[in-house]
């Protein structure tokens, strides 16, 4: 996605498409297969049974790139500007997502359910949570309470250094612990509040406070991200067999801390591959930054895609052989949410990018 207030950085498109396509490989795969069940055998597979992880590389994703324009600016973020950009990146389709979830719920419709459009991410009546096809846009609440502290945040961190993102996330962990033992259903609130996913946009803030500066020499060889990326399915399936968000039991300790474990496995393979100084091939390259320039409606849109292309084909249903027709029925799920993600983007989303400003000054 390009910036007016950074330089393109087509490897930060390569991860977000990275991001979108493990949640999308999850989605498919429950709905397919797995019936939203836990796989505690470490076999390999938890990337894809707990996939939901590809959230988590979002969120710091999100922190490492504001934190680089901060770090990039001669001055502070104008912070009416920035929440101006943010609104036209984030709310035009997640406004159209929320209107045909209150479409979906409209017999259950009470007037209080507006101000779900603040929060999808709380309650047990959130519209679009109702649904499956509309479930994803949770996450839309977290990221934007994120960005209205986010210029406070690099404002202070640059004052008081490297040491201030830390300190601030060892403060929320008094409070995760506390959160812990009075919850009822800790691992809900980890998993979907800001209280357990705070961290991780903190994390990739203070990955790129001391890492954003270096990367762009890319002197790292390709054993790096390899196993940056190799040690981050290592902690998925460590995660997948001792508390899969998956299972029904609804306290797990290893949450108090899992969220951040996850955003610090990432931070490393994001500095990692922004740092690798070798090369994608081209046509791979083109692929990987289309992908991440609609990752945002690639996210939103799969959803629904994945539930209609389940309903009119069944596996084994086309040539009767189980593995053929599952990469026939991946391929072509995976091509439709492709296309539609497209067209969402240029109708929906780019019109509205074009309106954006600068929040920064130098750069």
């Amino acid at each position: 996605m390009r910036s007016n207030n950074l330089q393109y950085v087509p490897r930060l498109d390569h991860l977000r498409f990275l991001a979108a396509a493990i949640v999308f490989v999850f989605h498919w795969y429950h709905h397919f297969f797995g019936h939203w069940q836990a796989n505690p055998v470490m076999n390999g597979t938890a990337m894809m049974v707990d996939g939901y992880t590809g959230v988590s590389l979002f969120f710091v994703l999100s922190g490492y790139l504001f934190m680089t324009i901060g770090l990039s600016a001669d001055g502070p973020i104008h912070y009416g500007r920035f929440l101006y950009n943010r609104v036209l990146r984030i709310f035009p389709l997640f406004t159209f997502i929320f209107m045909i979830a209150l479409s979906l719920t409209r017999d259950k419709f009470q007037p209080d359910h507006l101000l779900y459009f603040f929060a999808t991410n709380l309650g047990l009546t959130a519209p679009t949570s109702s649904h499956f096809i509309t479930g994803a846009a949770w996450t839309i609440s977290v990221e934007f309470t994120f960005y209205l502290v986010f210029p406070f945040l690099v404002r202070f961190a640059m004052e008081q250094g490297v040491s201030y993102l830390p300190r601030l996330i060892g403060l929320l962990l008094v409070f995760k612990v506390g959160g812990y033992l009075v919850a009822e259903r800790s691992n809900l609130m980890f998993y979907s509040t800001l209280l357990g996913r705070f961290d991780q946009f903190l994390i990739g803030m203070w990955v790129a406070q001391l890492f954003s500066g270096r990367v762009s020499a890319r002197r790292l060889p390709g054993i790096v991200p390899l196993a940056a990326l190799a040690l981050m399915f290592l902690l998925v399936e460590a995660q997948g067999h001792w508390a899969s968000f998956l299972v029904e039991a609804p306290k797990n300790r290893w949450w108090v801390l899992w969220p951040t474990i996850e955003a610090v496995g990432w931070s490393l393979v994001v500095v990692s591959y922004l740092g690798w100084r070798g090369s994608l091939p081209r046509w791979l390259n083109l692929w990987f930054e289309r992908g991440g320039e609609i990752s945002f409606s690639l996210y939103l849109w799969h959803a629904v895609v994945i539930f209609i292309v389940e309903r009119f084909v069944k596996i084994p249903s086309l040539s009767g052989i189980r593995a053929i027709d599952t990469a026939a029925v991946f391929m072509l799920t995976a091509m439709l949410t492709w296309w539609i993600s497209r067209l969402s983007y240029t109708t929906i989303e780019q019109p509205f990018l074009g309106l954006r400003k600068r929040y920064v000054d130098g750069g």
